[in-house]
Formats: structure tokens, sequence, C-alpha cells
């Protein structure tokens, strides 16, 4: 005669339990439960989230990532998927399933296959009432709400709030956010194999979560498709490929496009501003102007060239140094807790060296992966390898590592310098890129708005725009000469002001002084206008006249500016003579499709907001494109191939900050490199090598397939002896040289 098991205590308690809760359901006395209107009338804490303008996620910011999506579109297969493995009698039961408990008690006592007994329609009253704690208590509650939340909701309204509200690791609840999350799709696009992944995870999204566990993660899922056979809710052959399929997830933080958070942030800090906490949880979407592939050039511009400039100026050694235990076990666990120290910055991953032999090297990834760096690899740091260097790599030394197209490994650093971008349209102001650092996760830092630089001779062609104001003309003759200023003039010592190339050409035209960068003869024509003229013009542009000198350095660029208040001043050049307000946010909108904001942006060309003469933006933009054609920014037109490029490099004193402002078309844009702790960039450092290759970058994908843009001419300018003057000033000689002797002067007045 077959014995039958004693039931143990726990067992015999859970039984107990249920007969209890089977009673108390039909009693006359009920129990004090609370009100369904959190379930009613469903409002999710929604995260705020940030897109571009074509419709690419950016941001997100909230503790839960959560996308709500009506039961009407969620696949069949993820709700049968989900039903598989949780509540496969869901349609069936009123809110307990007793054959699914009784299945549950049986595979418990006989040592079969661990089978959960609480519905979703209790695990959903004990997410959104009840707290996790095993007591009869709580459970009989939990079956009490089950029944009386299956009384008001129908089936698919709780299977809703339940598919919408469960978490699932990685910060995500609700399937809809886990497809984004973990595969990159919206839910409507998931696979089977993906469906399945998914909702083997609500039964513990920590241990089979397939970013920390992937292994587990495939079991979990393989026990789902097995159960969605066995239901008939797939074939045989669908099973066998879900079974198979290799599934990609997306390693965290990679959820949505991060080469635009800095404006992501400005976003956010302009949201809370308005809706304080409720920014993280109302499902406030924003959209911003910005252009997904603008957007990735110009953060793959600032990378690349950022670190070609590190690259140019040597290996600095490891970022840190760790003693690594002898024990296997103790010294990977060590290297994991330091890697966590030293997050990847794009590429950029960290490793901590394990071995240094003869011209190799070996280094261990936080994900365990050991990598070897020979050859090419190491050249770069090849002096690193020597005992007898100051910098010596050994092991312990933390260093980073970048791998090819080709999946090779080579050494690199982190860049100690600093560098922003930013783009806009110049007949709105809307902005089109913005990149605020090399990165954002280790600096918050927005250069683009919040650095305050010297321009250097980026500046300079407004102090030229205001001498076009006063009369002179790019044909204008200028003696580029050694210059002593007295005392009288400077208020102070006495100034030589010097070119950068010590190299001086005599009488030259305002044109080529402005195209060569001459600073000498920029002093002269500052002179010649005078400092009060020029300082009380640049304000038109949108620069405080508080920031900058009020003497004759003012012309080399020695006052303070932010790149985004010099894409702002070119822009008054690009678009005919017309201040912008640069906006950022395109329109709000809240979880209900509420429109919250839409921006209104300045129609293009209204005389109200008029700065500048059009024929002064006309003529000094003939200037800035001389400058990209045959002068200090020639790169620019020999790479892009395009003679409508207008710009102007700057280098401040000592090559503390390299720049390159310019424009073509509606597209304005602002390159900027250096120090945040300023300090020279080298002596063969200057805009053309710091911050023009990154503007070029830019350009080549911003303006691809676009033809070139001619500025109309405007009335009231004229061609004369080859170059263009204001038709008022045709006839006045004493405005055709600056600072000539009298020799020179003499022949310039006496020719036609």
């Amino acid at each position: 005669m077959t014995s039958i098991p004693s039931i143990p205590a726990f067992f015999f308690r859970l039984l107990l339990m249920w007969m209890l809760a089977t009673t108390l359901v039909f009693a006359a006395t009920p129990l004090d439960l609370p009100e369904l209107d959190a379930l009613v009338d469903y409002r999710p804490k929604i995260p705020l989230r940030v897109y571009t303008s074509d419709n690419v996620l950016i941001g997100e910011f909230g503790q839960e990532r959560r996308d709500f999506v009506a039961i009407k579109d969620i696949p069949l297969i993820q709700k049968q998927a989900l039903l598989a493995i949780e509540d496969a009698r869901f349609y069936e039961h009123s809110g307990v399933d007793f054959k699914g408990v009784a299945r549950a008690v049986i595979a418990d006592l006989t040592g079969g296959l661990k089978q959960g007994a609480s519905t979703i329609t209790m695990q959903v009253a004990r997410d959104f009432f009840l707290t996790k704690e095993k007591l009869i208590s709580r459970k009989i509650t939990e079956v009490m709400l089950a029944y009386k939340i299956e009384r008001t909701l129908t089936k698919d309204q709780i299977l809703e709030l339940y598919m919408n509200q469960v978490y699932l690791g990685q910060r995500a609840y609700g399937f809809g956010s886990a497809a984004r999350v973990y595969f990159g799709k919206p839910l409507k696009n998931l696979s089977i194999a993906q469906a399945a992944m998914l909702a083997g995870l609500p039964q513990s999204p920590s241990l089979v979560n397939p970013v920390v566990n992937p292994q587990r993660a495939k079991q979990r899922q393989h026990l789902v498709l097995k159960r969605m056979r066995e239901l008939g809710y797939i074939t045989e052959p669908q099973y066998k490929q879900a079974s198979q399929e290799n599934i990609q997830v997306i390693a965290e933080g990679r959820s949505f496009n991060n080469h635009a958070q800095y404006a992501a942030e400005m976003v956010r800090q302009a949201m809370y501003a308005q809706f304080k906490e409720e920014t993280y949880t109302r499902g406030i979407v924003v959209t911003t102007t910005l252009v997904q592939a603008e957007q990735d050039a110009a953060f793959d511009a600032v990378r690349r060239n950022v670190m070609a400039y590190d690259q140019r100026h040597g290996y600095r050694g490891a970022e840190a140094f760790i003693t690594l235990p002898t024990h296997a076990d103790e010294r990977q666990k060590l290297i994991e807790t330091t890697l966590l120290k030293h997050p990847a910055s794009d590429k950029l991953v960290a490793a901590v060296v394990t071995q240094v032999i003869a011209k190799s090297l070996r280094a261990v990834l936080a994900n365990g992966n050991v990598v070897e760096l020979t050859g090419d690899g190491l050249r770069w740091a090849a002096a690193a390898l020597s005992p007898k260097s100051a910098i010596q790599l050994k092991p312990g030394s933390v260093i980073r590592v970048v791998q090819d197209s080709r999946g090779r490994w080579s050494i690199s650093q982190l860049p100690a310098v600093a560098a922003a971008f930013v783009a806009l349209n110049n007949q709105t102001g809307a902005y089109r890129a913005l990149v605020g650092g090399f990165d954002f996760n280790a600096s918050q830092f927005n250069h683009v708005t919040q650095a305050w630089r010297q321009p250097g001779s980026a500046i300079k062609p407004f102090i030229y725009s205001a001498a076009l104001d006063k009369g002179y003309s790019p044909a204008t003759l200028v003696n580029d000469a050694p210059l002593t200023l007295s005392s009288a003039e400077t208020g102070g010592q006495p100034w030589t002001p010097q070119n950068d190339d010590d190299v001086y050409d005599g009488a030259i035209t305002l044109r080529t002084a402005l195209a060569q960068s001459k600073n000498v003869a920029a002093v002269r024509l500052l002179r010649a206008i005078t400092p009060q003229y020029a300082h009380d013009f640049l304000p038109r542009f949108g620069f405080e006249a508080a920031k900058q000198p009020l003497n004759y350095t003012l012309t080399l660029g020695t006052g303070a500016v932010t790149p985004l208040q010099m894409a702002g001043a070119y822009s008054v050049f690009a678009n005919g003579g017309f201040q912008i307000n640069p906006y950022l946010i395109q329109k709000v909108v809240d979880t209900r499709g509420t429109v919250l904001f839409e921006a209104k942006p300045v129609v293009p060309g209204q005389e109200s907001n008029r700065v500048l003469d059009a024929r002064n933006a006309f003529v000094t933009t003939s200037m800035l494109h001389e400058v990209t054609i045959s002068g200090t920014g020639a790169a620019a037109s020999q790479k892009l191939a395009r003679q409508d490029l207008a710009g102007k490099t700057g280098t401040s004193s000592e090559a503390f900050d390299g720049w390159f402002a310019g424009y073509s078309g509606s597209t304005v844009a602002v390159a900027w490199m250096g120090y945040d702790d300023p300090k020279s960039l080298g002596g063969r450092e200057f805009g053309a090598t710091l911050a023009l290759p990154i503007w070029i970058d830019f350009m080549r994908v911003a303006l691809a397939n676009k033809p070139p843009y001619q500025a109309p001419q405007p009335a009231g300018v004229s061609q004369v002896q080859g170059d263009w003057q204001y038709d008022e000033f045709q006839n006045d000689k004493a405005m055709r040289a600056i600072d000539l002797d009298f020799v020179q002067l003499f022949k310039e007045w006496m020719s036609p």
C-alpha cells in the first residue's frame, strides 16, 4: 500500500489560508477593503521624455520608465506569452484560480516544477494596494481584493493594468517600456522569442534580467515558449525557431540616443522650473528642434577631433592604479569594483592591466573579457612600457582601450581638454545640434551656454562690420606694419601688438587683413573708428558690453563670450542683419496629448528685428567668404569642395582657446576647444587646427545634397574697383586708406 506523504506545516497553512479566504468571500461581514479609484482612474507615473524634431528619443527622466500601451494595442502574442507562464486560466476564473492553487501545492509536494498560485488579478491587487509580506492576513485581503476587482473591471481592463504596471527590471515598468529598454523597439515589433523573454521577467526581474544574467533569462524564456507550445499558442516550427533565435539586448543606458545629453538636460531644467516634481511623473513629452543626423554628426565631430588633439599631445599614463590580489576570485572582484568607478565614455572602455610582457599588454574589461594589445595598438604609449618611464604601465594600472571596426584593440585615454559645438538655424534661431562637452557623464558643465571664454580673432568681423558703417570698405588699404601705441593712447603702459606669425605685409586691403587675421591691421582699424564706437556697436549682435574691454585689445578678442552668443552673433551676418533668439523646445504635450506649449519662432526677415544694415551683412559675408577661400579657414572650402562658406578662425592669447564660427545657407555653427582651467593648447595650435576640423566634419553632413547658397545683393551697395562699397561713400577718398605714409596716401588719393 502506497503511503501518503505527510503534509509539511507550511503547506498545511497554505491550504488553510485558501480555505479561510474562500469562506470569507461568502461571509456576511465584508472586510474593510480600499476603494479602487487607483485602478478605475489609472494614472501611471510616466517619465519626462525628450525627442529630436524627427522623433528620436534623446532623454528620459524619472525613477520609473513607463510607456502606457492600451490593451487593444498590445500584440496577441505578448498577451499569450504572459498568460502562458503567469495565469493560463485568466479569462476563466473569477479572480482566484483554485485549480491553479491545487496544481501549485501538488507540484510542491511531489517535487515537480515550482508554480505560482497568484492570479494576475491577485497580483494587481497586491501591486496597487498591498505589501509583499508573507502573512495570512495579507493573503486573505489580496484574495478579497481580487474578487472586488473582478466585479468592478473587465478582464481586459485588469490585464491592461497589469501589463502596464508590472516591474520588469532596468527601471522598466510595463511591457511597452521593457520592449524599448531591452530591445530598442516598440512592443508591436517584437518577435515571439523576445515576447517570451519579457513574459518571463515578472516572476523575478532581478534574477532573470537578460542584461544582468542572460543565461538565466534564456532558461526562463525557454520555459515560457514550452508553455506556449503546450497551450497551442504557437506551432512546433515557431517553437523551434523562437528557441534558437539569438536575442541581442541593449546595454544599460543605450535605450535612447545618448548623443544629445546636454540638450536633454537643458530641457529637463526648463520643465522642472515649470512643473517641479510632476516633471518626472506626468508623462510630459518634449519635442526639440534638434535634427538627429546633425546632432549625431556634431557629437562624432567633437569626439573625433578632441581625440585627435589628445593624440597629438601624447600619452599621460594610467587613470589609476590598484594592487592586484594573488587569489583569482579576489582579484576579479577588485577589478570589477574598480572598473565600476571608471565607466565607459562612449567607445572608450576602462580596463585593468594584468600582464605586461616585452611589447605586449593584457588587460581585463568590466565584463571579464581579456584583451591583448600589441604592435600598432600599443605604439602610441610604447614609452610607458619601459620600467624607467615616469608613467610606466604595470599590472594594476587602470587604462582606456578602444576597439576599431575590425575588432582590434588599442590603448587610449580620456582627454583632458574640453570642447563645445552648437549649430542654429540662422533664420529662426532653432537649435539644430548642441554638444556641451566631451562626456556628459563626466561633466555636466554645458560649455555652449555656460563657458565664458576669450573669442580671440573670432571677434574681428564685428569690428570690421562697425568700420563698414563708418564708410570703410573691404578695399580700404591698411598698413600692416609694426605698431606701438603710446601711453596716451592706451591710458596705461605703451603697447606693441603683434601678428601671430610675426610677418608684416605693409599696405594690404581690409579684405586681406581679415582673411589672414592680421592683428596689427585690426588694431589700426579699431584706432580709426575708435574703441568706443566699436564697443557700442557689439551689443546689436547679442554680446554683453560689460564683458568686452573698452580698449584696443577689444579687436583681439580679450573679452568674454559663450559659444551660443557667438552663434547668435554670426547669424546676424548670415541672415541679412536680423537678431535671432535661439530656442530649443518646439512643443510640449502631456500624456493625454494636451499641448502645454508650442514655440512661435519669429518670422524670418521681419524688419522689426533688424539690427544691422542689409548691406553691412552682405559685405561682411563677402569678406568672411574670403577667409574660407584664401585665408586662415581655407581648409573649409578645400575639404568641403564648396565656395559658399563664410566664417572666421579665432585663437585667444597664448592659445588658451581655439574657435571657428561660420555659416552657409540657413545653418550657422560654432566650434570651440580649450581647457576648463585655462592654459595653452600648444604653441602650434590655432583655431584652424583645433575648432575648424570639428566645424568641417559637421558641415559635411549638414550641407550634404544642399545646393550652393548665394545671398542676394541688397540695394545701395556696388562694386568699386573690384570690391564692394556703400554707394554713399564711393567718392570719399579719405575712407580708402588707414595709417599709410604720405607717399602711399597721396598715390591712393590721386588714383581714379
